[in-house]
């Protein structure tokens, strides 16, 4: 299926769509200066974290690379999924998802270094292969212009600072906006095998799985029979699946995963204890912590774009990504303080924002990009820093 089949039609003031490219030297090219200025956010983000812990004392390398989820990760790359079977306490490593420490101990087994830098770069690595796909897919729909805010916004998110972290939310959005990227260019064995790595990386890789299996589903009932789009449809659930039924076998249950998962306190309940925790924050805490508001902000905006992305007419692969992952964080009953962060991949929600700086004049628009840039390097060492709990 040809990939005009997903693009919105321009308006006037929309800039026309450039095709996709075909060879990675030139789409490369045409994308340095998104990556450019991906780089240059990042870059500002941590040199205010490396001048904030001097002034405590602290290090920077600890801080990115071995805590919280990190020693989780690593711990795994270590010693694999311990535990005895049975869901118990020794289970609990098992919601974490296997291709970022397969990654970190299948490199750092043939690279000098340690797990933890490893895995760091392999963050770091991953981030700037999202960063591109996330252009790929903003440049296709309405351009480069386009495509290189949605980029910069991106990079500018208020807790962007986990994308240089050992955790997974860089690897999971490479795999998902390049997934995304060859449905809406109709490559389709890519697509799904995007689906699969995405399905690895994190529980909510069925977003992915979701996206690419409903386009694909709706390009079969809408055009010719094609073994490709089937095969895609087929294809994309079968890591996340993968995982999670290996999960059950392996604690010998049918739920096993999300028995895994309750260990966290992680379980879906429509959304009654995220509207609970959002009132009591708003309306009934006197003194309300600073990073929750944040947290809290970061959800209520993003329903928002997802309204607004709906309002655009976003292909469809697009939507039930973002609608997936998005009902997913805001249905969980389990800790509050992470959504900010899962949201992270969600990168098709800043799409209407994007089009908006990229009409306005410029003065607004470098006004605008340096107000995220500086909120988005001030959240991000507050989180690590000052926030006591993990990112």
């Amino acid at each position: 299926m040809s990939s005009t089949a997903f693009r919105p039609t321009p308006s006037a003031t929309t800039t026309t769509p450039a095709p996709p490219p075909s060879r990675p030297r030139p789409s490369l090219r045409r994308a340095a200066p998104a990556l450019a200025a991906y780089l240059a956010v990042r870059a500002t983000g941590l040199l205010v974290l490396a001048l904030w812990t001097h002034r405590q004392r602290h290090g920077v390398w600890p801080i990115l690379a071995t805590q919280w989820d990190a020693d989780w990760y690593l711990g795994i790359a270590d010693h694999g999924y311990t535990g005895d079977p049975g869901v118990g306490p020794s289970a609990r490593s098992m919601a974490f998802f296997p291709l970022y420490p397969f990654l970190v101990r299948a490199v750092s087994a043939v690279t000098p270094g340690s797990p933890a830098s490893t895995g760091l770069c392999i963050a770091v690595v991953a981030s700037v292969a999202a960063a591109w796909g996330v252009f790929a897919v903003g440049d296709l729909l309405y351009g480069r212009r386009v495509g290189v805010l949605l980029t910069t916004l991106w990079a500018a998110f208020p807790v962007g600072l986990v994308q240089w972290m050992g955790y997974t939310e860089s690897l999971f959005t490479a795999c998902a906006a390049w997934s995304l990227y060859a449905v809406l260019t109709g490559r389709w064995l890519w697509a799904g095998g995007g689906a699969v790595l995405a399905g690895l990386t994190r529980p909510t890789g069925v977003a992915v799985a979701a996206a690419v299996t409903v386009t694909a589903l709706l390009a079969l009932r809408r055009g010719p029979f094609s073994p490709r789009v089937l095969a895609a449809a087929l294809l994309a659930p079968l890591g996340w699946c993968g995982y999670v039924g290996w999960v059950g076998l392996r604690v010998d249950r049918w739920d096993g995963y999300f028995a895994v998962q309750r260990l966290w306190h992680n379980q879906l309940d429509g959304g009654t204890e995220t509207l609970r925790r959002m009132r009591k924050l708003l309306m009934y805490d006197p003194t309300p912590q600073l990073f929750l508001v944040l947290v809290t902000g970061v959800m209520l905006v993003s329903a928002v774009l997802f309204a607004l992305s709906v309002w655009d007419r976003q292909p469809v692969a697009l939507l039930v990504f973002t609608g997936v992952l998005l009902a997913i964080v805001l249905a969980s009953s389990g800790v509050y303080f992470p959504r900010a962060r899962f949201l992270l991949p969600a990168f098709p929600l800043l799409l209407p924002v994007a089009l908006h700086l990229s009409r306005a004049s410029r003065r607004y628009r470098a006004l605008a990009l340096a107000a995220a840039v500086a909120g988005s390097a001030y959240w991000g060492a507050y989180m690590v820093l000052v926030w006591p709990s993990a990112p």
